[in-house]
């Protein structure tokens, strides 16, 4: 079987079969991303980015910011089954981590971006999220602020700087510098063998042997590194029981099938990462799953077709518990002020 097809993961037929091929698939975290050569990062973009991410300003109500759903603060989440946008619409799906994004070929549950600049510019329009009209009404609203006109000036240069893919790509610069490197199991892939407890050490073993890692796998353990816009998917759930259905309701959206309109999509989705994993409950893409042990007894099950065992579970929530990194510090920035009235319509 080849590994190179970039757009679907290992189909459950072989995962057993091929989980003593997957060994070396784990990979520490580079201590940067790929950075696009038509975004370079500079001190001045970097500040714009995160001055526009923590601005609630760009939304309809001026109540909801990208850090309301992707708390930088916390785990790069909101912690809630789904998210709240304008007005308190509730989203359809969990918000997934910031954190380490990145290093993701594609973002989005179903990969509808294809990079980092293309995700920011989706929420600023969606009815649910943030609620703008369009993105020309998100540039009037930055755009009368003059504080931003000097920053995107000093980002960007120009005569008119300020325009929706500026807006995008100082986003993405920002999102860029949130990795969180040097986990207990990056120390012990670089040597530390002291980094990891006897149960993590057992998980991870036990994650490679039952063919976790036939998909999570690559730095993230979100697939292999690929070039922007190939993603790596894989259909969940394979298969589910009764009593996993009524409870958490996993099949009821159909993935990326709702994008493609492809019979073969439904209810595939973009490998999620495991950087982090043990602090960014509720799990799956409808935040159904409460706690993480649970969520690793409905992989194995629905994926795998395994019953794991009490202390198999201790022991791969013990490993996924190995991968939470260094978070930087992160501090909330001053933003631009717009004297005299209200930047909100």
């Amino acid at each position: 079987m080849k590994r190179s097809a970039p757009r679907f993961a290992v189909p459950l037929v072989v995962l057993v079969s091929v989980a003593a091929l997957t060994a070396h698939a784990m990979e520490a975290l580079p201590r940067s991303p790929r950075v696009p050569a038509n975004n370079p990062s500079t001190p001045a973009k970097l500040a714009l980015g995160q001055q526009l991410f923590f601005d609630p300003r760009i939304s309809l109500t001026g109540t909801v910011s990208c850090n309301s759903c992707h708390n930088v603060m916390a785990a790069g989440e909101d912690g809630r089954p789904v998210s709240l946008g304008v007005a308190g619409r509730k989203g359809g799906r969990s918000a997934p981590t910031v954190w380490n994004a990145a290093y993701l070929s594609v973002q989005f549950w179903d990969g509808r971006a294809r990079s980092l600049e293309a995700q920011a510019r989706g929420p600023m329009t969606n009815p649910v999220e943030m609620g703008m009209a369009d993105h020309a009404s998100v540039i009037r609203r930055i755009d009368a602020i003059p504080g931003y006109r000097r920053s995107f000036r000093e980002a960007f240069g120009g005569g008119n700087p300020v325009t929706i893919d500026h807006v995008a790509m100082a986003i993405a610069a920002y999102e860029r510098t949130l990795v969180t490197p040097n986990s207990p199991f990056d120390r012990y892939l670089a040597g530390d063998k002291t980094a990891l407890s006897a149960s993590a050490e057992r998980g991870m073993r036990l994650a490679e042997s039952v063919g976790c890692t036939a998909c999570h796998n690559g730095p993230v353990f979100a697939g292999p590194s690929l070039p922007d816009g190939d993603g790596y998917y894989m259909m969940f759930p394979i298969k589910t029981t009764a009593a996993y259905e009524a409870r958490y309701h996993l099949s009821e959206d159909p993935g990326r099938y709702t994008l493609t309109r492809v019979a073969a999509d439904r209810n595939t989705w973009r490998v999620q990462q495991w950087r982090n994993v043990a602090l960014t409950a509720p799990y799956f893409h409808n935040g159904s799953v409460p706690t993480l042990d649970e969520a690793v007894r409905v992989m194995a099950r629905t994926q795998l077709g395994r019953d794991l065992s009490p202390a198999q579970v201790a022991d791969l929530v013990a490993f996924l518990g190995s991968l939470t990194g260094e978070f930087p510090r992160q501090s909330m920035p001053r933003l631009p002020e717009m004297p005299g009235r209200s930047a909100i319509d």
